[in-house]
């Protein structure tokens, strides 16, 4: 059974910088053809002020800015051999670019067992806000843990 103790369990606020190189690996790697994402002279003549970060790149964010805290599958002391990505939802908000400051916060919202605890889920939620305290959008992700 899946330790249900740890619904509720949040990070600490972290920030991170959004930097050009990053946004255009990150562009690169999802095959983006949208020069926007890589000239600054295309992004301003679409009518951004600086070059935009295509729409998943809040998932590079939270890989480059780690919580502070043990990860949940430390604290649960589960192995990371028997952990499967089973889901990613984006809620997008204001647009994120070169420059801007991201605050990222992450909640654990639901732990659950399927399958007579064969399977256990751990579901988080990471919030994101500009340096200007607008929401640029959050994700929801669930573990799949095969104990």
């Amino acid at each position: 059974m899946v330790d249900t103790s740890i619904i509720g369990r949040e990070t600490q606020p972290r920030t991170i910088a959004v930097e050009q190189g990053q946004v255009q690996f990150f562009a690169k790697a999802t095959g983006s053809k949208d020069r926007i994402h890589w000239d600054l002279e295309a992004a301003k003549a679409a009518g951004h002020p600086a070059i935009p970060a295509p729409p998943t790149f809040l998932f590079c964010l939270e890989n480059l800015a780690p919580a502070k805290e043990a990860s949940v599958l430390a604290t649960l002391g589960v192995d990371i051999g028997k952990v499967l990505h089973g889901e990613q939802r984006f809620t997008y908000g204001a647009q994120i670019y070169t420059g801007d400051e991201i605050t990222l916060t992450t909640k654990v919202v639901d732990a659950y067992d399927k399958k007579g605890g064969a399977l256990q889920f751990v579901v988080s939620e990471t919030s994101a806000v500009n340096q200007n305290g607008e929401s640029v959008g959050s994700m929801t992700n669930s573990l799949v843990i095969r104990p």
